[in-house]
């Protein structure tokens, strides 16, 4: 596996290992030691996918609050996303950036983010599949979440958004504490 850091801290695109043959490919999607020898977490305790028909659906900006903000990997099983990450940490030299990455399936890529980052993404064909590996437990109580159009952020969507959750349109713009 290939990890390359992105323009955020701690943020990395994961480039699978796909090893074709005449019956197709095998591709070594998540491994704990590559994500160990980086320091990146390794626990995972809950693993999800969504379903999304429609393009054009924007899902987020999301995140969790302590003590159920944890590390995920994204990956898209199906179709195409962007995928973003914001960094929410006040401590991080890149704090308020964002980073967008094209996640397909034919590209095997994901985007590894880590706690403290909110997280959304668009999708870009219609059927568009994704699975989310994540290190802490869904936790609705502590469920937050920014607008995905945050003049804070000044992310550039591909897309004009045709599908966004209520609970998604309404979430405040972020405000340093």
């Amino acid at each position: 596996m290939r990890f390359t850091e992105t323009a955020i801290a701690g943020v990395f695109v994961v480039d699978a290992d796909v090893f074709p043959d005449p019956r197709g490919e095998f591709v070594r999607a998540w491994a704990a030691d590559d994500y160990a020898r980086r320091g990146l977490e390794t626990a995972i305790v809950q693993c999800s996918v969504s379903a999304n028909p429609r393009r054009g659906t924007l899902r987020g900006l999301h995140y969790q609050t302590p003590p159920f903000d944890g590390a995920k990997t994204v990956r898209t099983t199906r179709g195409a996303i962007f995928d973003v990450a914001v960094d929410l940490r006040p401590e991080s030299p890149t704090f308020l950036g964002w980073v967008g990455v094209e996640l397909t399936e034919a590209n095997r890529r994901a985007l590894y983010v880590p706690a403290g980052c909110a997280h959304g993404y668009q999708t870009l064909v219609d059927d568009a599949e994704m699975m989310y590996f994540t290190s802490a437990a869904y936790a609705p109580a502590h469920q937050a979440g920014v607008r995905w159009d945050d003049p804070a952020f000044g992310i550039t969507w591909p897309l004009a958004p045709t599908l966004i959750h209520d609970r998604d349109r309404a979430y405040p713009d972020f405000r340093r504490a």
